[in-house]
């Protein structure tokens, strides 16, 4: 099982920026994924941004790519999502994700509000 525990989110104004927080309790190179996902209302969720360990690949959606920054620190085994130029559209709950031996987990979900 995988534990993961996010913090970081609040509210902002447009064009502000947020850093978001995913603390697993399992090194990340364990892991088969590692990244972000978000659901604002009325929308199913969707993919943010992604990191392959085994390739050490990252994907972003095109909607945050440029904006967005997934990094790692290793010896935390924490990921993080640095939110530069926040947008209205970007408001929605922000939740990790880890898969493991083809389940997936998930975090608590963090709330992030971009105000106009």
């Amino acid at each position: 099982q995988v534990q993961l525990v996010e913090s970081g989110g609040g509210l902002v104004q447009a064009g502000g920026s947020l850093r978001l927080s995913c603390a697993a309790s399992r090194n990340i190179f364990s892991l088969n994924t590692m990244g972000w996902y978000r659901q604002a209302p009325g929308n199913e969720r969707e993919l943010v941004a992604r990191f392959i360990p085994s390739i050490s690949n990252t994907n972003y959606a095109d909607s945050v790519k440029g904006r967005f920054t997934l990094s790692r620190d290793i010896a935390k085994n924490t990921v993080y999502l640095q939110m530069n130029s926040l947008k209205p559209e970007d408001k929605a709950v922000y939740y990790c994700r880890a898969k493991y031996i083809e389940t997936d987990y998930w975090g608590q979900g963090t709330q992030v509000t971009v105000s106009s």
